[in-house]
């Protein structure tokens, strides 16, 4: 069990290990054992004579009964842990988890989204996933908690945190060629501390939303733009977003060069068809956000790509 760190899904899942690990060790130690003591006991200077040394049922029987049986009490005990973290607590607290290359999206039952997961200690978490594009793990090392996301799938899963502090959170299943850098982070805060980041940002999401507020910066972050494009002119996986608008663009259609515009046709259908005009010199490995972003979500991303300057 990693030190300070204590939850349900660890007390099962160390308890399970332990157990493997302790029969484990104990057939090594034995096997061992019995190889060194027949290697001196039945050696050629005090049995000079081979014997023809014939089967004995009850010990047949015996070597065979008792690994079937400690094969089958590993699987018992790991099949009711299984069980456990499987079965969902009731009143659980629940958010929406995105995956995305290459990062995580967390949304709350207010609305609220958020790059880092936030939860109150000591309360059932009960995250629904799935993913955008590709297979992804959602691995939690500190609380033993894993689960693949699917595209077209929702995947239940769940954890209590039983300190507070922060935890990692990493992707566990190959995604692409930023998968190393797919991290994130578990926030466990006091019940009173998390009330009131959870109240509050409920109340300004309100907020910005009777006023109107642009959503240009705060809509790229949560569809993941910044993990490939910059702001601030550097080349990332993607070109950089800064200065894009207007500018002459050298792009691979149908595999042949083309110089484009960067306007709003091409911005918008950069979105729902990124691979139709590639820009030279970078990947095609940008997803579709088609079914994923809204009309009114992309205008206002052009709109923001549009300040730009």
């Amino acid at each position: 069990m990693i030190r300070g760190v204590t939850g349900l899904s660890n007390e099962v899942v160390d308890n399970v290990f332990l157990f493997i690990a302790a029969i484990s060790v104990f057939m090594l130690v034995l096997i061992t054992f019995l190889m060194i003591y027949f290697t001196f006991r039945y050696r050629r200077k005090r049995n000079p004579q081979p014997e023809d040394i014939r089967g004995n049922l009850w010990l047949e029987i015996l070597w065979t009964v008792i690994p079937t049986l400690l094969v089958l009490s590993m699987f018992y005990y790991g099949w009711t842990g299984f069980r456990s973290l499987k079965k969902i607590p009731e009143g659980a607290f629940k958010v929406k988890v995105a995956a995305r290359q290459w990062s995580w999206l967390f949304e709350y039952e207010n609305g609220v989204k958020t790059e880092e997961l936030m939860v109150p200690v000591g309360k059932p978490i009960h995250l629904l996933l799935t993913s955008q594009d590709v297979i992804h793990s959602f691995y939690i090392p500190a609380f033993r908690v894993k689960q693949d996301a699917v595209p077209g799938m929702v995947a239940p899963l769940w954890f209590k945190a039983g300190e507070v502090g922060t935890y990692d959170v990493l992707c566990a299943e190959y995604c692409g060629r930023q998968h190393s850098y797919m991290l994130a982070r578990v926030k466990v805060l006091s019940e009173e501390e998390f009330n009131r980041w959870y109240e509050g940002k409920g109340k300004e999401l309100q907020m910005e939303r009777a006023r109107g507020l642009p959503r240009g910066p705060q809509l790229l972050q949560e569809k993941g733009c910044l993990v490939c494009h910059s702001l601030d002119g550097a080349p990332r996986i993607g070109p950089t977003l800064k200065g894009l608008f207007g500018k002459s663009v050298i792009v691979l259609k149908d595999g042949k060069e083309q110089k484009v515009q960067a306007n709003d046709a091409y911005l918008k259908k950069s979105l729902i068809e990124p691979n139709a005009e590639i820009v030279k010199g970078f990947p095609p490995i940008m997803p579709s956000q088609k079914g994923l972003i809204s009309e009114e979500e992309i205008n206002e991303l052009v709109r923001y790509m549009k300040e730009l300057k």
